[in-house]
């Protein structure tokens, strides 16, 4: 029940007694604290089976993107970085020998794992949600456990409890929030990847009831991240800082720092003031029940793009392969979608690898020109090959009333082929390739975890045994056994 004390509390806020109800349940436990209970209870035996067997994919897939990030010009800039920080440590930065501070570890390898816009992403379940436009759940998470779990040298099995204690918080909040936080430019990764990190670092950490809630208010003023900046460096530097700040703000409060321990629900806290309010309906009662992982499921990406992508993608290549279309018969490609996926593919005419990345036309030209999407597809020099320019010039991209029907919460692209015969080829898909509708397997992630291997030109008996020491990971005793093999 909302008091007049209550009002003229808020009033100065311009608060309405609904908000506020919103905000703040009757009788209901404050959000902040029933997420630190969470962290706090949750053991290794709490984790279903199932649950498990998604993580060590999403965690394959995070090692072999960490290690195919290294050889981008991104990661070259990060090691630079490094060497001029004169930052000594004992934990590895993937794909190089050098080894560094948890803290710039962590953000070195969260930078690599996204540096390709490959890494896994989460699904909304709201139908006001924009769907795959929430976080990539890994890439903030998994670099802080592991640099952390090494240079401690902890076993696999308290690796993974704090990997998906981690990806369970930041994917919740992430659904929480209000979808205004998206809609109108931050980056989600950014912004909830730090608490996914702080989560799992203060669990790592054996945290007491007031060190995780202080962990979770240092980490909710660190979040930031705009999307403005897709298709540049910048994006997967917000999951870089991500991770590195959820492990500062767990050293912060175990040197006893002082935070909020409401700063989630409060007037003035990260809910209301990043996106305008929130949905407790969508949080309290909802950690581990069910676990994201199981239920609406995180997706592993088959194409190095945007999610919003794969669906079209995944369809397009099927019909290629049933049509046998060849590019020159190719007049025009109309390509149509709820109105919110072309406000996040913006780049609608590409010159470089990193705009590709968001660019719907780019990555129909890649298909219908070279059959394939790959690594080897997404480089300065094809997009900006002649072929490939005009081929992005017949591509037609917007919004389409259908898709728009059919809601937010499929990512529902529709195809148009146009055959200079005069023929018309359609075709129609809400998922892609990868999502929980369509997964891969254990042996398809490892399949694209050894591809990116040698795309770093890697050691192919090192990966090889990555993938065989990941597949077993809860019994590994030591996870420097691990990251002898990705340094």
């Amino acid at each position: 029940m909302i008091t007049r004390r209550d009002m003229a509390k808020v009033a100065a806020l311009g608060i309405t007694a609904r908000a506020l109800a919103q905000k703040t349940p009757a009788r209901q436990e404050p959000v902040t604290g029933y997420v630190a209970g969470f962290i706090l209870d949750t053991r290794y035996e709490d984790i279903p089976a199932g649950v498990l067997d998604l993580a060590r994919k999403s965690i394959l897939d995070g090692l072999g993107l960490a290690l195919c990030g290294s050889v981008a010009k991104s990661g070259e800039i990060v090691r630079q970085f490094l060497k001029a920080s004169g930052t000594t440590g004992s934990a590895t930065v993937i794909g190089s020998p050098l080894k560094s501070s948890v803290r710039l570890a962590a953000f070195a390898n969260a930078v690599g794992i996204h540096a390709d816009d490959y890494d896994d992403t989460q699904l909304a379940v709201a139908e006001n949600r924009t769907y795959g436009l929430l976080t990539h759940p890994t890439a903030p998470v998994l670099p802080a456990v592991l640099a952390s779990a090494e240079t401690r040298g902890l076993p696999g099995r308290e690796m993974l409890l704090a990997y998906n204690v981690g990806v369970e918080v930041e994917t919740k909040i992430a659904e929480a929030i209000n979808p205004r936080h998206y809609e109108e430019g931050f980056h989600s990764t950014g912004t909830m990847g730090v608490m996914g990190s702080a989560a799992a670092m203060a669990k790592l950490n054996g945290f007491n009831r007031e060190r995780v809630l202080i962990t979770l208010g240092i980490a909710a003023s660190e979040g930031a991240g705009l999307r403005e900046n897709f298709g540049t460096m910048t994006k997967p530097f917000h999951a870089g800082r991500a991770s590195e700040n959820g492990v500062v703000a767990a050293e912060f409060a175990a040197l006893g720092w002082t935070a909020t321990d409401k700063v989630l629900e409060a007037p003035r806290g990260f809910f209301q003031a990043a996106g305008g309010g929130y949905d407790p309906n969508a949080i309290m009662g909802k950690l581990g029940k069910p676990w994201t992982f199981a239920n609406p499921g995180i997706s592993i990406k088959p194409f190095p793009s945007g999610s919003l992508t794969h669906p079209g993608m995944t369809e397009m290549e099927r019909l290629i392969r049933e049509h046998n279309i060849m590019p020159e018969q190719v007049e025009t490609l109309e390509v149509g979608t709820n109105k919110n996926m072309p406000n996040t593919l913006i780049h609608r005419r590409p010159t470089d690898e990193l705009q590709a990345k968001f660019s719907m036309e780019f990555c129909m030209a890649a298909l219908l020109l070279y059959r394939k999407a790959g690594l080897r597809e997404f480089t300065d020099e094809v997009v900006n090959r002649p072929a490939v320019q005009q081929m992005i010039a017949r591509v037609k991209f917007g919004a389409d009333p259908v898709a728009e029907a059919a809601g937010y919460n499929k990512m529902t692209t529709i195809l148009r082929l146009h055959l200079k015969d005069g023929r018309v080829i359609q075709g129609r898909a809400d998922f892609g390739k990868g999502s929980p509708a369509i997964p891969m397997s254990y042996d398809e992630v490892a399949a694209k975890f050894l591809d990116c291997a040698a795309y770093a030109k890697w050691p192919m008996p090192k990966a090889n045994a990555v993938v065989e020491m990941v597949r077993k990971l809860e019994q590994v005793p030591d996870v420097r056994k691990l990251t002898a093999l990705l340094g």
